[in-house]
């Protein structure tokens, strides 16, 4: 295929941008690609949002929202403005100035980046891609994803990216349940397949969220991306394994994190779990690691703090044992644990790497009877990594069902939740999120994990 190249399309795109004519397309409609879709509409633009599960593009387009944090009239009314729609139809992405790819970047079961939904989706962009689109890749992956991955996929269409077509990555920053940080209030980070690319792109976001922070490549973006959750991974395995430490010693790391924090300088608090959760903070770290190998560079901190982080849920296990045989004299096989919250952090629908769905298992090899509460997830859905504990349903809440557990582990301190109730009616919590004394609430059966 050859294409006459006097007629520079870049211009074109970057007006249309600018000046909110362009037709933006988000490839996953998860819980990164719904709310960018939800901001690019509010903010006066067309997004279409595309999806294999013609389920969610049927129920999005009946003004109805599957993620907790994005209301039914939110998606209704932006619907009705006719600024966005859902679709299962790929073929509709020829039509698009630009596509943003949100898919999943699972580990494998070697640790190893998993990137077939990236290359799955480039492939079927490759297929109607045209001149004078722009392709940004959102999902996290290792530096050199973009350039090294997708776009060789997407040559195979013909066309050459920095002419034909421009390519850029911006990771996405979402923080599920936080009320103070919508998806237009972070700043972005934009790194582009040449000075082209990085234009287009930073034009489109500076579109719709507060700040636009360029960098000088895409590898650089991606590096940005890892960087962050590397620093949350190996801080939280920090303060989880001072938690083990000062544990033995009899001091509370909770009390010892609130008088730190008062430090107005050099210090910032993380705070201790009963292991890692969500779909970034486990992952993305090894991804890192994974590329490290091909230059003969160990990850020697980011492996620590991964070994960590997964040994938490085995040390709150036996935890939980040792409190059961002290204030019970009753072992774990046999008896009936509640685990309180099965999402991976507070007030979310999510239980992506949720420690919960861990430690359920772990309870049950140890020959416990194991039930959950939690009332954001319902019913438990099906995982990769936990088939056994699929369709599981939540207790119900009552006085009744919280005194016939020999022990209740609070995994994920949603709010809302009646702590009083439970404190009252619980014969022993152990409570891994200090969400009791954050309550208010203390009494002899409450042991912290």
């Amino acid at each position: 295929m050859t294409h006459a190249h006097d007629d520079d399309p870049a211009p074109a795109l970057l007006a249309r941008l600018k000046s909110k004519q362009a037709t933006i397309g988000i490839i996953g409609l998860g819980y990164v690609g719904l709310p960018l879709c939800m901001a690019i509409a509010k903010s006066g633009s067309k997004v279409v949002g595309f999806d294999i599960d013609a389920k969610k593009a049927g129920m999005l387009l009946g003004g109805e929202s599957y993620i907790k944090h994005i209301s039914n009239d939110e998606v209704r009314s932006l619907v009705a403005t006719g600024r966005f729609r859902a679709t299962a139809d790929f073929a509709e992405l020829a039509a698009m100035d630009a596509i943003l790819i949100c898919v999943p970047t699972p580990l494998s079961a070697h640790l190893e980046p998993d990137l077939h939904f990236v290359e799955e989706t480039t492939r079927t962009i490759a297929k109607t891609l045209r001149r004078g689109q722009l392709i940004i890749l959102e999902s996290t992956t290792y530096p050199g994803t973009t350039v090294e991955v997708c776009r060789p996929i997407l040559e195979t269409s013909g066309l050459t990216c920095g002419s034909d077509f421009h390519l850029a990555f911006s990771p996405e920053r979402e923080d599920p349940g936080n009320i103070n940080f919508s998806t237009s209030r972070i700043p972005k980070v934009v790194g582009g397949d040449g000075a082209v690319a990085l234009e287009l792109a930073s034009a489109l976001y500076g579109g719709f969220v507060v700040g636009v922070v360029p960098v000088s490549s895409a590898a650089t973006a991606e590096a940005v991306k890892i960087t962050e959750n590397v620093f949350r991974a190996v801080n939280i395995a920090l303060v989880n394994e001072l938690k083990v430490i000062f544990g033995v010693m009899g001091i509370d790391i909770w009390e010892v994190i609130d008088a730190a924090k008062t430090k107005p300088f050099g210090y910032m608090p993380f705070y201790p779990g009963p292991g890692l959760g969500g779909h970034c903070i486990p992952i993305d770290p090894f991804y890192l690691t994974w590329k490290a190998k091909e230059f003969g560079v160990s990850t020697r901190f980011i492996e620590l703090a991964g070994q960590i982080n997964t040994a938490m849920p085995d040390h709150v296990v036996s935890e939980t044992a040792k409190a059961l045989d002290a204030q019970a004299r009753k072992g774990l096989n046999g008896s009936r644990v509640l685990v309180l919250g099965v999402a991976y952090k507070k007030n979310i629908d999510d239980s992506r790497e949720s420690p919960a769905l861990r430690l359920m298992e772990l309870f049950e090899q140890r020959g416990s009877d194991v039930h959950f509460f939690d009332p954001f997830i319902p019913v438990i859905p099906s995982t990769r990594e936990h088939p056994s504990l699929t369709g599981r349903a939540s207790a119900t809440w009552d006085a009744e069902t919280l005194a016939s557990f020999d022990v209740v582990l609070i995994a994920t301190d949603h709010d809302g939740v009646d702590y009083a109730g439970l404190v009252k009616h619980a014969r022993l919590i152990v409570d891994t999120r200090n969400a009791c004394a954050r309550a208010g609430l203390a009494g002899p059966h409450i042991v912290r994990a």
